[in-house]
């Protein structure tokens, strides 16, 4: 773990300029010119002579990290917006793809060729069902059997997913039938305003089902708890199948429902289907209210995937707003992150000179196993890499895959644990990473990390040469260890490998607590290593 004073010097020097300690004829009267404010009108000032001092001289503020008297930087209010833009993996990449055509990337799709619109020196994305991404630049000196420089991340994060058959009734309440999806800490989703958000597939009359994402922002469910007087149990461990249903509404309401739709007319034989109606499977109000969000009718509604969400908004707290307080820190906060530090790297390091291509990839489904056509575990990135390397003319080595595996490198980005300051005991006394303290560089002797020396060496350069600090975690040899797409990926490629994330509080609950600062930290470090890993790659060699 680095130290408080390895911050950027320039930040301090800053500090420096912003910070007026005023001192009267004597010590034991220091005064220090308040940094909160307390009113919401200006303070009156006493008349006091104040000096400016070196506040090296003073190791409580030399010491200090820059949020301590600044802002949220604009990084961290950009990746709130996207965040609460963003209530599933579909939004994300969604949000994602507007980021990145805004900056001129240009859409190529799996099932087209490539040869002809693929070309150095520009600026491509492509996703996969919807809810996994890649993007990458090209440098104009790229040519296969080159390295590619990558940032790996996941769009999804723990929820409760709506069942095929969600309809559900009990003691005058509607129900929605719900399945858990993850390593979620269930009991957070107690008590707490839930919307719904996914995809809808929508029959467009013309024989063709679109896919249309809808986000119900307002609360509609709640997952009640049970009153203290009815149950003194201090271990609240709810029954996932039977306790954790939420409740829509009441009964009565649908029973008073008055339908104003046409009568249907009588099917024939031509008319089979093979499922029950999607009325007969989900409450209609339920199914109203997600037609009037994409405007459609009830009836062009023919499948959906929907999961439930926390319907605050992400926003910071703290008394210097040095938090982020939000759902699904893990991992919409790296996958933000690895987006910016792409479009930042083109933005101040020209593809002209490049022999490297810069990429990103975010996936779907790592939070539960990464196994499937979407997932990290997929052949996705593979793919990609592999069709970037084939030969496009007769000087291309045929073994130029291969080539590019072992020239490149891949930092797997996943949030880390911040220390708890109610169980310090949990961690490792000499790994307890800090919020707004820089990135974290995460290690485990048993390959749930795929860190190594020079894994670190290499990364260690790009944060040194962007300025940004760097943390480092060990979890104690008594404690599990979570897992990340940093070791698969490194298995299925050969490909060298890191793990690091952003320090944050609570994962895995509804509402998770990270720094603001660390946001623009990983930014840096993601620009200053796609910017330069062409460079730094020949540098750190081991075979």
């Amino acid at each position: 773990m680095l130290n408080k004073s390895q911050a950027p010097f320039s930040t301090y020097r800053a500090l420096q300029r912003t910070i007026n300690i005023n001192i009267s004829a004597s010590l034991s009267s220091l005064h220090v010119t308040p940094l909160i404010r307390t009113s919401a009108r200006p303070r009156q000032r006493r008349a006091t002579t104040t000096r400016s001092f070196n506040l090296n001289h003073f190791p409580s503020y030399s010491s200090s990290a820059p949020f301590a008297t600044m802002a949220p930087p604009g990084s961290a209010k950009q990746f709130v917006d996207f965040v609460n833009a963003s209530p599933t993996p579909y939004h994300a990449v969604a949000s994602a793809v507007k980021l990145f055509e805004a900056a001129g990337f240009k859409q190529i799709r799996e099932r087209d060729d490539w040869s002809s619109s693929v070309k150095p020196g520009g600026k491509y994305y492509l996703t996969r069902n919807g809810s996994s991404i890649v993007a990458f630049s090209v440098g104009a000196k790229w040519k296969p059997g080159n390295p590619v420089g990558i940032v790996g991340a996941h769009t999804d994060s723990p929820c409760l997913r709506v069942k095929p058959v969600s309809k559900k009734t009990a003691n005058g309440y509607l129900q929605v039938g719900v399945e858990i999806y993850g390593g979620g800490i269930w009991h957070s989703w107690f008590d707490r305003d839930l919307g719904v958000a996914g995809r809808v597939f929508v029959n467009d009359g013309s024989g063709k089902f679109v896919q249309k994402l809808v986000h119900i922002n307002r609360p509609i469910l709640r997952i009640p708890r049970l009153a203290i007087h009815l149950d003194r149990n201090t271990n609240f461990d709810p029954n996932k199948e039977d306790e954790l249903l939420p409740i829509l509404g009441l009964v009565a309401a649908e029973l008073n429902k008055t339908d104003d739709a046409a009568p249907e007319a009588e099917k024939s034989e031509d008319d089979f289907q093979p499922l029950k109606d999607i009325k007969e499977r989900h409450h209609p109000y339920f199914l109203e209210l997600v037609a009037e969000q994409i405007g459609v009718k009830t009836s062009q509604i023919d499948d959906f995937e929907l999961v439930l969400f926390d319907t605050q908004a992400s926003c910071f707290g703290g008394l210097r707003e040095e938090f982020i307080f939000s759902a699904r820190l893990d991992n919409l906060d790296m996958t933000f992150c690895a987006i910016k530090g792409l479009l930042a790297s083109v933005d101040s390091t020209s593809l002209e000179n490049d022999a490297s291509i810069r990429m990103i990839a975010s996936f779907d489904h790592e939070e539960i196993g990464s196994c499937s056509a979407h997932g990290a575990d997929s052949n996705f990135l593979p793919a990609v890499l592999r069709r970037l390397c084939a030969p496009s003319g007769s000087d291309a080595p045929s073994e130029a895959f291969e080539q590019t595996l072992n020239k490149s490198f891949l930092i797997s980005a996943d949030m880390a644990h911040a220390v708890h300051p109610n169980y310090a005991r949990k961690y490792e006394g000499n790994h307890q990473p800090e919020m707004n303290k820089g990135t974290v560089i995460k290690i485990n002797a048993n390959q749930r990390y795929a860190t190594n020396s020079p894994g670190i060496v290499l990364v260690k350069e790009a944060a040194r040469l962007a300025g940004v600090p760097l943390q480092l975690f060990v979890v104690k040899n008594d404690s599990p260890c979570g897992g990340t797409i940093g070791p698969m990926l490194s298995a299925k490629l050969g490909i060298r490998t890191l793990d690091l994330g952003n320090p944050q509080l609570s994962m895995h609950s509804i509402r998770e607590t990270g720094g603001t600062w660390d946001v623009e930290y990983s930014i840096k470090l993601f620009e200053s290593f796609l910017s330069r890993y062409g460079e730094l790659e020949e540098k750190i060699l081991v075979d």
